[in-house]
């Protein structure tokens, strides 16, 4: 049976962090749980080392450095073959939604599992965004090779892991995690900072898929040569 870690990045988030582990804790399926602190200005950091006892593996970054290198370092710590990233701000997180995240890959059914939240603004059946969702599973081998890019890729780490995956041709199922909450921006926080996080997060998303030029090339012509 393949051994899974559990990696939930957290950026500001104490109001649900707390929740967040607990679920992922309480659904006893995860060999280890990494947390990693993005070098959070609330209480995050707190709340994380007080659940220290619960026996997770955290690590806390001073500086904020973005998502994609907070995600590359819960995996360099990972000890598992079977990596589920696991975002901090849900509600609603039950075992069962792991258990479809893992199941795929462990029967190796597929390469890599995205899991969409169905509460969401945006009706999950049809949202053009479901491809960057932050609940997902995938082996530790296959994510190694773009490691030192994800690094650098702070909210444009989605994209670059999808675009990779693509180019390898690797098998990728999506799953409806019903139940599961996701809050957008504007329920987070003001309409202008909102605003702002978005067009930071589209900037980063854009400057990826440029200096990933070379993936969208190979995804183009292994559709080409699939004709």
């Amino acid at each position: 049976m393949k051994k899974v870690s559990a990696i939930i990045c957290a950026y500001n988030e104490n109001t649900t962090i707390e929740n967040v582990i607990y679920s992922v804790v309480n659904s006893k399926i995860f060999n280890e749980i990494i947390v990693v602190n993005d070098g959070s200005t609330d209480n995050t950091g707190n709340v994380i080392k007080v659940l220290k006892s619960l026996n997770i593996i955290d690590i806390h970054l001073t500086v904020n450095q973005g998502k994609g290198n907070a995600m590359a370092l819960g995996v360099e710590k990972a000890s598992s073959e079977v990596i589920v990233f696991c975002d901090a701000d849900l509600s609603g997180l039950k075992k069962n939604h792991f258990l479809q995240l893992t199941k795929p890959i462990i029967e190796n059914e597929a390469d890599m599992v995205l899991g969409q939240a169905t509460e969401t603004l945006i009706n999950y059946k049809i949202n053009p965004f479901k491809s960057f969702t932050g609940e997902r599973a995938l082996l530790k081998k296959d994510i190694l090779p773009i490691l030192d890019d994800i690094k650098i890729s702070k909210f444009g780490v989605e994209t670059l892991i999808n675009l990779y995956y693509q180019s390898q041709e690797k098998r990728v199922k999506y799953v409806m995690l019903n139940g599961l909450k996701h809050p957008t921006k504007f329920e987070k926080t003001n309409q202008l900072q909102a605003m702002k996080e978005f067009v930071l997060e589209g900037h980063q998303i854009a400057l990826t898929t440029f200096n990933n030029f070379n993936l969208i090339s190979k995804v183009i012509k292994n559709n080409i040569n699939k004709l």
